[in-house]
């Protein structure tokens, strides 16, 4: 008898699957705008600076000085006591927050929003930046830290800075112990086993006297099957779905069209 894989074990959800959301501080994001924010400024201070099981990034305590509290990515050179603007009027300065339209050019900025009031979704990495490039008319040019460029509303909001934490990959694991925890905190499923390693009776892949891969399965598999190459297309220049069959270029560096016209040019007797 047979047992169930990995996939099958995942999609059910189990315990070792399900995020530990309870040893969370809570969600990391902006606060609702307010009229005060719009149009002026709001200020806080950094109550707290510490670390979040599961995020690789320190994270701020932020008192507003209306009672409410939030919490953010802390930016380099962040410190306990330290003033946060918020809003249109903030000044652009390390930690603030202000909304994208606000930013000089050529600023760094993190935890960017990809809509007005979203709460932050890109550039939340340790050590990690997007550059403001240039404002258009709403909206605002953004280089992310991949070197992708976007165009972003020009209210959707940002802070100023480089995220702090920045080297936290420069040091290796050095231990599997070190990765298991790390997994723990972020929900992973470690170790990960290959397919190919494991017997026929755990896994598509497994048995033979040699370790061998499966073959392509249709994105219709049922989770039993469903591993591997999954419903793959194929790829380069030869390609159908991506290069039409009459504008691909053979070995020979021509279209086939031309190919076939040289033929019978060479073909033809000379007068």
């Amino acid at each position: 008898m047979g047992k169930k894989i990995l996939v099958q074990r995942r999609g059910r959800g189990g315990s070792q699957f399900r995020s530990p959301s309870w040893i969370r501080e809570g969600p990391v994001k902006y606060l609702s705008m307010g009229e005060t924010e719009l149009n002026g400024v709001v200020r806080g201070v950094v109550k707290e600076l510490m670390h979040v099981p599961g995020l690789n990034a320190p994270v701020a305590r932020i008192a507003l000085e209306d009672g409410r509290e939030f919490l953010n990515y802390a930016a380099e050179g962040m410190y306990i006591g330290q003033i946060i603007e918020i809003g249109a009027s903030a000044r652009p300065m390390p930690g603030n927050i202000l909304p994208l339209s606000r930013i000089p050019e050529g600023s760094m900025i993190y935890n960017i929003e990809k809509r007005p009031n979203d709460g932050g979704k890109f550039v939340r990495s340790s050590g990690t930046y997007a550059v403001v490039l240039i404002h258009k008319g709403e909206t605002t040019v953004v280089q992310l830290p991949s070197g992708k460029v976007m165009e972003i509303d020009s209210r959707a909001r940002a802070t100023v800075g480089i995220v702090a934490g920045g080297g936290r990959i420069e040091k290796p694991m050095l231990k599997a112990g070190v990765k298991y925890y790390k997994a723990l905190a972020k929900s992973w499923k470690y170790p990960l086993v290959r397919g190919k390693a494991m017997n026929p009776y755990a896994h598509p892949h497994g048995g033979g006297s040699h370790q061998k891969g499966g073959t392509p399965v249709s994105r219709t598999a049922p989770p039993g099957q469903k591993i591997g190459f999954i419903a793959p297309r194929c790829t380069g220049r030869r390609c159908p779905q991506i290069v039409p069959r009459s504008r691909r270029v053979w070995a020979s560096g021509y279209s086939k069209k031309t190919r076939l016209k040289n033929k019978r040019s060479s073909a033809m007797p000379s007068e």
